[in-house]
Formats: structure tokens, sequence, C-alpha cells
């Protein structure tokens, strides 16, 4: 049995690598929280002897690649989004309950970045310089719209507008995406944080003047960027912020 011309296998097997990436991700987290290495033989030691299956997350991420394998089919870009979609939630998850993104995972998602980019242009030269040129505007554009927001921020408010971690984190997503991409991630990003922030304040949640984490709308705006062809992005995207008018 096929869908989208893809055996019905290949999909459990992604499905099953999704499960293990999902419990694993567990792990990750808590040793990036306490700033310890990741690859220990405490994983085998002490982890797998007392650690509790996340069913929830397992389920997810496997999800995950199951829709990445339809959607991309067996390609470079399905891995690359393989392992960069765990680390996105990983970051997700410690930004909304500590409030900071680890440099560890901002550095590990760079690093991979450039492993793909180089990987494409090795894989094909002529397609490849596209991806490698399109790649390193993403990281200028994501990391640069970041960096002007904090630094006009800080100097009109008196604070940062926002942290130097969402600022690293986009430069190293940026390896992954193109830079119009990017700008899609961006917006999608603040505006998610802006329907999010009036929901709070009307809620009485939080203060006018207290933090609200801005990774984990990156994050949302990542995935999003990730699942949703292009050209249908740009069509929400515009119905949204003319407010309807162009199907008028």
């Amino acid at each position: 049995m096929y869908f989208n011309e893809i055996h019905i296998i290949s999909y459990v097997i992604v499905g099953v690598i999704g499960m293990l990436v999902g419990q694993f991700m567990d792990w990750c987290r808590l040793r990036l929280i306490d700033y310890k290495n990741i690859f220990s033989k405490e994983f085998f030691t002490d982890y797998l002897k007392s650690c509790k299956p996340k069913y929830i997350m397992m389920t997810i991420i496997a999800l995950a690649y199951i829709l990445l394998l339809y959607r991309f089919s067996y390609s470079l870009t399905t891995l690359k989004y393989m392992f960069l979609i765990p680390m996105l939630i990983i970051a997700f998850q410690i930004d909304l309950k500590l409030q900071i993104i680890p440099n560890r995972l901002t550095l590990t998602i760079f690093e991979l970045g450039l492993i793909f980019t180089f990987a494409g242009v090795l894989l094909n030269v002529n397609v490849g310089i596209n991806l490698f040129i399109n790649n390193m505007f993403g990281m200028l554009v994501g990391g640069g719209i970041f960096l002007l927001i904090t630094l006009i921020g800080g100097l009109i408010a008196g604070k940062e507008a926002m942290g130097f971690g969402d600022v690293k984190l986009m430069g190293a997503m940026g390896l992954f995406f193109s830079w119009v991409d990017m700008i899609l991630i961006s917006v999608m990003a603040f505006l998610f944080a802006a329907i999010v922030s009036v929901g709070v304040l009307i809620l009485k949640r939080k203060k006018m003047d207290e933090y609200i984490p801005f990774g984990p709308f990156i994050v949302a705006g990542a995935l999003i960027s990730i699942y949703t062809p292009f050209n249908t992005l740009i069509n929400v995207l515009f119905t949204i912020f003319s407010l309807g008018m162009n199907h008028m």
C-alpha cells in the first residue's frame, strides 16, 4: 500500500524512529537545563532505569516525522527537518519554563545547519549554490531582524526588547530556511506574540511590564513554515493583514 508514492512500511519506520526520538528528547531537555553533556553513560545507567515513557511527545514526534515524509518524500529536506524539529520543540519547552534558550542547543542547530547546507551543495552543485546563498542570507536576515529589534528596543525602553537567545536561535535557524522564509517566520512569530500577549493581559495572567518568552512563538512560526506550502502561507498572511479585503 502506498501513500503519495511512499510505501506504508516507510511511514511505520519513520514513525517508530520518531517515538524513540520523542523519548530521547526528554533526556536532552533535562541535560541542557542542567548544563550537562547529552551523550553520557548516565543515560543508560540512570535515566533508562527510572524514566517513564513520554507518550505525548513520542506521539507528536512520530506524527511530525510521518508528515515530513509525506510532504517531502525521501529527500535531504526530510532528513534535515527530522533533526531540526526536535531541537525546536526542546527550545520551546525550555524557554517557556525557564525563559532561556541554551547556547549549546543553538550552537547544535547552527552546526547541523552548516552540515546540511554543504551537503546540499555537494549533492547538486547547480542547485546547491543557490541553496547556500539562500541559507546564508537566511541566517543574516533571521538574526539581523531580531538583533535590530533588540538594539532599538534597548535604546527606546532602556531594557532588552527580547533576549539574545532569540537572536541566536533565529540566526541558527536561517541555515535551514531561505531568507524569505525567515521573514515569514518573523511575521508569524510577532503575530502570535501579539495575540497571546493581548489574551494574557485581558485574563490578567501577567502585568504590562512582565516578560513573555518569545522563543515559543519563533518555534511555532518555524513549524508552520515547514508544513505549509509557501503560496498558501503567503495568501493566509496577506488575508489576515489586509483584513480579508484582498478577496473583495
